[in-house]
């Protein structure tokens, strides 16, 4: 499995969890933060810290997507495996001659018929 591979999966990984975490969030107060309790600060730490923990991670999550596709341009470069054109290479001879025109003609109608 080469390293852009890697970086491939991690970051398939990490958009999928940043997903999950914002559909999570509701933009007015409510999803996973009100489902805790409203009010009550002895459920799972109260709703502002679950609200800090889901801004805190979305930002984490985000900072992480972005660095791992920065490196993973890194390691599309880096590969062992020449990603040169073939098509630009001027030395080489492989490409096929062009097919011989027809030496027969079709015949025209003549237009006076």
């Amino acid at each position: 499995m080469s390293t852009f591979s890697i970086f491939l999966v991690l970051i398939v990984i990490v958009a999928f969890l940043l997903v999950v975490v914002i559909m999570v969030q509701n933009p007015k107060g409510g999803g996973l933060s009100s489902s805790f309790g409203g009010g009550g600060a002895q459920q799972l730490g109260g709703v502002k810290k679950t609200t800090d923990f889901l801004d805190k991670s979305t930002w984490a999550l985000a900072i992480l997507l972005l660095a791992l596709i920065l490196l993973s341009n890194v390691a599309i470069g880096g590969s062992d495996s020449n990603l040169e054109s073939k098509a630009l290479d001027l030395d080489s001879n492989t490409t096929a001659p062009a097919p011989e025109a027809a030496a027969e003609e079709i015949p025209l109608k003549d237009a006076t018929e």
